[in-house]
């Protein structure tokens, strides 16, 4: 008999009621679903084989949870829908699938009478959704996991190869001095500010600001889709801007375009700051884990949840004339938080929490920062070339989590020359995303024409 093993302390934190994560990774393909060559993928796959993936959430006389290995039921982790999910005709595929997704963000945790994962074919939309819970492992662990189960269109007896496997995470300085005393000052800014967000400082009321409880409010989803080329395009415009760069100044214009429209004149002051939440990769590559080596201890691919976190500020401004200007502030934004050691100095503070205090005390002084902050984003590099899964051309990935106090989510994932933005909102406080999400495409538009001016208007993605 194997013994039982403990949680991480990441996972202990994530089966807390308040952050209680389950991650939504919906895959939709081409043709139709064959259930019989899914089923067959899935159970020759690496999911049910990994430790965790064939283990129950138990918990001992104490309190204290453990992972206790037993034999995967595929068909109890299967989850079949053959009718429509919307009786609405003139619902899309993807607003109906995003509806759902959005309906289990608040109502559905996963059942711990089996491995706290499930897979569910809409068979009507031609989607697969993999619902892990959190305590898994994090976002760029579960997205390997999940490509696990598909295979290159050009190739398919190989994975799917993923950008930055093998790269150092973060990027090699050249000390001296003067960067050492950088790095110091950024770090303590970032700690003091961190403090501050802990114990009082809160963003200023805005039309998309959460708060205490909105986690348990219903929700609503829309996507955003950029192509990837146009912000290729953008971040070459400013020397040394990444993608990352790019997204954030969209994401800093389309909130201020939003604003714009919902808030009543002179509600918002010029510069006013609103504050995001980012989870950090920490481990030594910067993409997702290399596909052949998550069975393997000894590998270096480390499994579970390291991350760190990063608040990112970003600030209103009304209408102006060179949108290029949202992305200069967002690159000198971000160039200091690399500069700190904010975000590896947040997962060890929490590691060291959560090892001392438990859980409880991790919890209270996580939530009371999701709680004065205005949202939350990920970005996760998908695979470059198409993929199939189960033999079926997939079309598109997006994924989202469990709701969180704040008024807005946002995972981003790029695949195949298209990034996808996942924006999950408070419905009641943001009762149309499709507008939110709008301003966002807008915003990269605006940025791309600002840079080109000779270029053809672009075209809305079909």
């Amino acid at each position: 008999m194997e013994r039982d093993q403990p949680l991480t302390p990441g996972g202990r934190l994530f089966l807390q009621p308040q952050l209680d994560q389950v991650i939504n990774a919906a895959i939709a393909v081409e043709l139709p679903l064959d259930v019989d060559a899914f089923r067959a993928e899935l159970k020759s796959s690496v999911i049910p084989k990994h430790p965790r993936f064939c283990s129950l959430l138990v918990r001992d006389a104490r309190g204290r949870e453990h992972w206790r290995r037993t034999a995967v039921d595929i068909d109890r982790h299967l989850i079949i829908h053959h009718q429509p999910l919307s009786d609405d005709p003139s619902l899309s595929d993807e607003d109906s699938v995003n509806d759902f997704i959005a309906g289990l963000s608040v109502t559905s945790p996963l059942p711990t009478d089996k491995p706290l994962w499930e897979v569910h074919l809409l068979m009507a939309h031609r989607t697969m959704l993999f619902r892990f819970h959190h305590a898994l492992g994090d976002g760029i662990s579960l997205m390997s996991m999940t490509l696990s189960c598909c295979r290159r269109a050009d190739d398919p007896t190989q994975l799917p190869t993923i950008a930055g496997v093998g790269a150092a995470a973060t990027t090699r300085r050249s000390w001296s001095l003067w960067t050492l005393l950088m790095v110091v000052w950024y770090t303590l800014v970032s700690v003091f500010q961190l403090t501050l967000r802990l114990l009082w400082l809160k963003d200023k009321a805005t039309a998309v600001s959460g708060g205490a409880g909105v986690e348990l409010w219903p929700r609503k989803i829309a996507t955003a889709r950029f192509r990837l080329q146009d912000m290729k395009t953008v971040k070459q415009a400013v020397a040394n801007a990444t993608i990352n760069d790019v997204l954030f100044g969209l994401i800093s214009c389309g909130l201020s375009r939003y604003l714009d429209i919902t808030e009543s004149p002179n509600a918002l002051r010029e510069g006013q700051q609103i504050t995001g939440v980012a989870m950090v990769n920490l481990r030594s590559q910067s993409g997702l884990q290399d596909l052949s080596k998550l069975m393997d201890s000894e590998s270096g691919s480390r499994w579970g949840n390291k991350f760190g976190m990063l608040m990112l500020p970003i600030y209103y401004h009304r209408e102006s004339s060179d949108p290029m200007q949202f992305l200069k502030r967002a690159k000198l934004m971000i160039d200091k938080k690399k500069m700190s050691f904010e975000a590896p100095l947040s997962y060890n503070i929490s590691y060291l929490l959560m090892s001392l205090f438990g859980p409880r005390i991790a919890c209270l002084l996580n939530y009371p920062i999701l709680c004065n902050t205005s949202f939350t984003i990920s970005n996760v590099v998908g695979p470059k070339e198409e993929i199939m899964a189960a033999g079926n051309p997939v079309k598109y990935m997006r994924v989202t989590s469990s709701s969180l106090p704040h008024a807005i989510t946002m995972h981003m994932v790029s695949y195949a020359g298209v990034a996808d933005l996942q924006i999950m909102v408070a419905k009641d406080i943001i009762p149309e995303p499709k507008v939110l999400a709008k301003c966002f495409q807008d915003a990269l538009l605006q940025m791309k024409e600002a840079v080109d001016q000779a270029a053809p208007h672009l075209q809305p993605i079909v």
